[in-house]
């Protein structure tokens, strides 16, 4: 079924349900199937271990920075890891991100994947 989300690069997803998703990280689902999409709100200093891309993770980041170790990403920056790719993921001051997932991810230190 078509879905579409009105207003979210001017803070339109403040008003989407966002439910617990890893410590200091909530998701709002906006498509549960392949390709996975969702909307990811980081608390301040929240972060998101160390995992690898079985297919194409497409971020953009709405509101903060988003960072990782090739560096730190603001508000309106699009970030594409491709298949094969590692990093672990934070937020300082936190931040709102959309991301698309091709296939799941896997963590490289726990037994839970996305």
């Amino acid at each position: 079924m078509p879905s579409h989300h009105v207003g979210l690069l001017d803070g339109g997803w403040r008003g989407l349900p966002f439910a617990p998703f890893r410590h200091g990280v909530e998701i709002c689902q906006l498509r549960a199937a392949d390709p996975a999409v969702a909307l990811l709100r980081y608390a301040p200093g929240a972060a998101v271990p160390r995992h690898a891309h079985t297919g194409l993770e497409t971020i953009l980041v709405l509101e903060g920075v988003q960072s990782d170790e090739r560096g730190h990403y603001p508000a309106g920056t699009l970030v594409l890891n491709p298949a094969g790719t590692e990093h672990s993921v934070w937020s300082e001051g936190g931040c709102v991100v959309l991301i698309q997932w091709e296939r799941p991810v896997r963590f490289l230190d726990e037994e839970d994947d996305l």
